[in-house]
């Protein structure tokens, strides 16, 4: 007789994927933080907000992916800092309205659960949050045959955090006068790899493996460093010192996030010689041809996150940032503009 059909047969292995989830609890648990409640695999993930410390509590959502970094661990063979990125992608861009993030959830899809791969990816998600201070408080593991390529999945991440209403960072006591403090990057990040795989594997027919010498490294480890979490750096500068904007390099470079934050009737004058462009961008540029303009608008050019500051609080916050061990440069300022002049201007 015919074995009777399974899902297996049809390519979803509930089994394994159940397991997984026995993997996940165990990287959950080292993410635990005040509020949380239960475990993963429930259908929903629990969260007990404490308002005691909160005058008018805000919620701050966030959503976001790795895009086609992707494609670099895939080729790599290395999963296990993909997950740092897809939470960096996700709480910085709530940090930068003054947020704490409280917890994260994740959908990883795939063709084929492997589950060695997965867990890679997982446990990697697992120390962003635990950077970010917040807590992995559930997710979903789809496992859809015909839907990705052999050996490769997508990220997408999902954060939540709180901030006091009169405490959120949303630019509106920006002025012209003010100055810009960049915070380094620590490479790429998370943005421009659609340019940067057809530089390096098309243009110059390289591979993961290739020692580059400029970069003083091999080709996969350079550009899968993961993006850097600003979260509780941001917060503790804002303890204390005036901080009006924050701002994170992602797609569009420098100029187009931080005027994303800036008052209508303001520019941006942006001295690109205040800091020194990390060797894979010049690299990058170089390799590929790529105008000053084009490398702007497309990389953070080593530059990750941007505090809009008083004047006379400028010295101060590059001091305290330096304490920390922080690379931080005055980048810019804002000023006044009128008519149709062009709002930002490098220098």
């Amino acid at each position: 007789m015919t074995q009777p059909l399974r899902y297996a047969d049809a390519g979803v292995d509930i089994d394994k994927a159940n397991a997984l989830v026995e993997e996940i609890k165990k990287i959950a648990k080292k993410t635990h933080r005040p509020g949380a409640m239960g475990e993963i695999g429930g259908f929903g993930g629990l969260f007990s907000l404490n308002m005691a410390n909160y005058e008018q509590p805000v919620l701050v959502s966030s959503t976001d992916g790795v895009g086609t970094k992707l494609k670099i661990a895939f080729l790599a063979n290395k999963h296990d800092t993909v997950g740092i990125d897809l939470v960096a992608m996700c709480v910085n861009d709530i940090a930068v309205q003054g947020a704490r993030p409280l917890f994260f959830l994740d959908y990883l899809a795939t063709g084929h659960l492997d589950s060695a791969v997965a867990t890679q990816v997982i446990s990697g998600i697992g120390e962003g949050c635990q950077q970010a201070k917040c807590v992995l408080i559930g997710g979903e593991t789809a496992e859809m045959p015909g839907m990705y390529q052999p050996g490769e999945y997508d990220l997408a991440g999902f954060a939540v955090g709180i901030v006091d209403n009169n405490k959120i960072v949303d630019g509106s006591e920006i002025r012209g006068g003010h100055r810009l403090i960049g915070i380094a990057s620590n490479g790429l990040h998370s943005n421009g790899f659609s340019l940067v795989r057809k530089i390096c594997f098309e243009i110059r027919q390289l591979d993961v493996g290739s020692y580059v010498p400029e970069l003083a490294a091999p080709l996969g480890e350079e550009l899968l460093r993961p993006t850097r979490i600003y979260s509780e750096l941001m917060l503790n500068l804002a303890k204390d010192l005036p901080i009006h904007g924050l701002a994170h390099i992602t797609g569009g470079g420098i100029a187009e996030n931080i005027i994303r934050i800036i008052p209508k009737a303001c520019g941006l004058v942006i001295d690109t010689a205040a800091w020194k462009v990390p060797p894979v961008f010049q690299w990058l540029q170089q390799a590929g041809g790529v105008s000053d303009t084009e490398m702007r608008r497309t990389f953070n050019m080593g530059i990750g996150m941007v505090a809009v500051v008083p004047e006379e609080a400028a010295q101060e916050i590059l001091e305290r940032l330096r304490a920390m061990n922080e690379e931080a440069y005055l980048i810019g300022e804002v000023v006044a503009t009128k008519g149709d002049a062009p709002r930002v201007h490098f220098i």
